[in-house]
């Protein structure tokens, strides 16, 4: 079966914000995703958004099918790196800021339409 992989590396927002839509969206295909996540209001939604809209026009150039024919095999969504800063505390201590960065993994796969088995019969059985 041939797939289509997308891999978008240290997105700025963090991963649980991300995971948040991500066990709605894996149910769906492709492109009920996107139509799902247009209207989602939050930042993750509209990140989510490109991201599948950038996996599906990978998929239709290098899969050659469309996109009603594209399904969900991998949707991750991994931890990136985390950008460690600090700020001033009580005291003059050091407080820890960690930003984290998301990394996000699409593989399509393109469904194929099932093939009809003809069977012969011959002389009233089945072969």
């Amino acid at each position: 079966m041939e797939e289509s992989r997308t891999y978008l590396k240290n997105i700025a927002i963090p991963p649980k914000k991300l995971r948040f839509y991500l066990s709605s969206v894996k149910k769906m295909s492709p492109s009920n995703a996107m139509e799902h996540l247009f209207y989602g209001r939050q930042k993750a939604a509209r990140i989510l958004y490109q991201a599948v809209k950038s996996a599906i026009s990978n998929a239709k150039l290098s899969l050659k099918v469309s996109d009603d024919l594209l399904d969900f095999k991998v949707l991750t969504i991994e931890e990136g790196q985390r950008l460690k800063r600090y700020r001033p505390g009580s005291r003059g201590s050091p407080k820890p800021v960690v930003k984290r960065k998301s990394h996000i993994k699409i593989v399509l796969v393109a469904k194929t339409k099932p093939k009809l088995e003809i069977k012969k019969e011959i002389n009233g059985t089945k072969s």
